[in-house]
């Protein structure tokens, strides 16, 4: 077909507009990016589209810290900020000029649990008797993080040497829940919790011995990842319980916690879990992952066999019904997208047999593990767990509030006898391995793909002394502890969010596999969250001026900026034009 003059002159015209819109130096008048809920892919994008680069994303969320922990609402999620964030974001933003970037993490800021050892911040643990305890090297899986870009924005808070689950520490005081600020935002890793749910980074590191992970992702509507123990080293980890201990991501999105599972994942001939009593789970090596996004699928749970754990179901079981009936609605949603469900039941003497066994292992543990990493510090900081009771004890600390409770557990993992206590022998070389046989059969014999249950029966609990409403388990329900499945027999755990109650409080939904069976979980979560799209952030630390890339009121005149440019550049190739026919 041809065109007449004018409408030629017409289609230039608008193609030389596009043209150059597309190729203005923002990028402009399409790309833009948002701070809040931002993912390691929209950070990406933006990196590529030349609208953002590290630095500016590290000063965003350093504003918001200022803001929303310093200020505000007070959070108090963070314990420590990396001095030199922003001088390591702008050498790694000349980096991908010049090479490109390492790993999907490169340039990205994350925040670590305060018992992660970094050889250039102070690691205490939570606690007074560390403070300002710089370890003599990173973690094994600080050096990953690393080694593939990533920006250590600083520690997060949390409950004393990972003792409790309030979000407390001597050192740093309580951390608030975003979503409502009279509610605890659980622990240990309650900081992360917090952090990752406020958006003062993208993801974080928390450590998990009896749902330390878990529990502030269930509080706080992220995915966690408890992975299976001997997946990820322990090396400078701070030791609570060696052979329950695990460490892993919180994030706001199952492919953000895949991608940092693939980066922390890895073996390594320190890692002190190979030696510890009980051992690791063992598995063939074509079981175990690194790139976990590969796994995640829209269909993953369509043919799913799950095994639905009715024990953690159900008002006499300690389950807040609210809680109980989002769970239902999400187990409808799971049959919906074409898995099926099996009600599985345990002997409630099975279930208190592991409650048991884990407080066995804990009271044994903690001393002899505790002081293998004392050892390593400076002379000025304890030695022995009694070292670190005495000046937790002493009258200038004493006034900070040290819960009583921290100072109790250690006094009783001190008096317990250690790993030659004869109870605990057996429950490591006995007790355990029979509990792990039982579950194991139970997934066999029904050809289960993993248990799913409620992370925790509960919404966040609220403040001491607060008296905002909350479920009380009735008389007689029977202790319950989802998390030992994982804590105790060293199974695979990824919690995702699966809904908000009347009040605004989020819970999740707990998917449990075999040991080395992450790269399945990830895929059934990714597949539950993208069909239901449940999380959604606090209320309490909205965007902040700035955080959007460029800002709305900007675009149009960019555009327009734009359109003049093409005008102007269309203008001079009709002179040049005119031009060359005269001569």
């Amino acid at each position: 077909m041809q065109l007449s003059g004018i409408t030629k002159q017409t289609v230039t015209h608008l193609v030389i507009q596009a043209t150059v819109v597309g190729g203005f130096p923002i990028a402009a008048v399409a790309a833009s990016f948002r701070l809040e809920e931002a993912t390691i892919s929209s950070i990406n994008q933006a990196f590529d589209e030349g609208i953002l680069n590290s630095e500016q994303l590290v000063q965003l969320y350093l504003n918001r810290i200022e803001v929303y922990d310093d200020n505000g609402p007070k959070i108090n999620a963070i314990r420590t900020l990396n001095p030199d964030a922003l001088a390591t974001a702008a050498a790694l933003d000349l980096e991908r000029q010049l090479y490109g970037p390492r790993s999907l993490l490169h340039g990205i800021p994350i925040l670590l649990k305060d018992n992660f050892d970094t050889f250039d911040i102070p690691t205490t643990g939570g606690s007074d008797a560390l403070a300002g305890s710089i370890p003599p090297d990173d973690a094994f899986v600080v050096n990953k993080f690393r080694e593939a870009g990533a920006i250590i924005l600083g520690k997060a808070e949390m409950d004393e040497f990972a003792i409790s689950g309030s979000g407390y520490s001597s050192l740093g005081g309580q951390t608030l829940n975003p979503y409502r600020l009279n509610r605890q935002s659980a622990g240990s890793s309650g900081g992360t919790g917090a952090a990752i749910a406020a958006n003062f980074a993208v993801v974080g590191t928390g450590s998990d011995t009896g749902g330390s992970i878990r529990t502030p992702s269930s509080f706080q509507s992220l995915v966690g990842v408890r992975p299976t123990r001997g997946l990820i080293s322990l090396d400078g980890i701070i030791p609570f319980a060696l052979s329950r201990d695990m460490i892993g991501p919180m994030a706001r999105t199952v492919t953000d916690a895949a991608i940092a599972l693939g980066v922390m994942a890895g073996f390594d001939p320190n890692d002190p879990n190979f030696d510890t009593p009980v051992p690791v789970p063992t598995v063939e090596p074509e079981k175990v992952y690194t790139d976990y996004t590969q796994f995640l699928e829209l269909d993953d749970l369509d043919g799913a066999r799950l095994g639905v754990v009715r024990n953690y179901f159900g008002e006499e079981n300690g389950v807040d019904p609210e809680v109980d009936q989002i769970m239902e609605n999400a187990l409808d949603t799971i049959r919906s997208l074409g898995a099926t469900t099996v009600d599985i039941s345990f002997e409630t003497d099975f279930l208190s047999t592991m409650i048991d066994a884990s407080r066995t292992i804990a009271r044994a543990e903690q001393k002899p593990y505790l002081e293998d990493y004392l050892s390593t510090l400076d002379p000025q900081y304890p030695d022995t767990v009694e070292e670190v009771i005495s000046f937790l004890e002493s009258p200038e600390i004493a006034e900070s509030d040290t819960p009583s409770r921290i100072i109790g557990t250690l006094q009783s993992t001190s008096e317990f006898g250690g790993l030659d206590n004869p109870q605990y022998i057996n429950v490591a070389n006995n007790v355990i391995p029979n509990l792990r046989s039982v579950v194991l059969d139970v997934f066999n014999n029904n050809d289960l793909d993993a248990f799913v249950f409620p992370t925790i029966g509960t919404f966040a609990r609220p403040l001491p002394g607060t008296t905002d409403p909350t479920f009380v388990s009735p008389l007689g329900a029977p202790p319950i502890r989802q998390v030992e499945f994982a804590s105790l027999l060293g199974f695979a755990d990824v919690t995702v969010p699966a809904g908000f109650g009347k009040q605004g409080l989020p819970v999740t939904l707990s998917f449990t596999g075999k040991p080395y069976s992450e790269s399945t979980l990830l895929g059934l979560a990714y597949s539950f969250e993208q069909a239901t799209l449940f999380r959604r952030r606090p209320r309490t630390t909205p965007p902040l001026p700035g955080e959007t890339i460029p800002e709305p009121g900007m675009i149009p005149a960019l555009a327009a900026l734009g359109l003049g440019m093409a005008g102007i550049k269309l203008t001079k190739q009709r002179k040049i034009a005119k031009s060359d026919a005269k001569v």
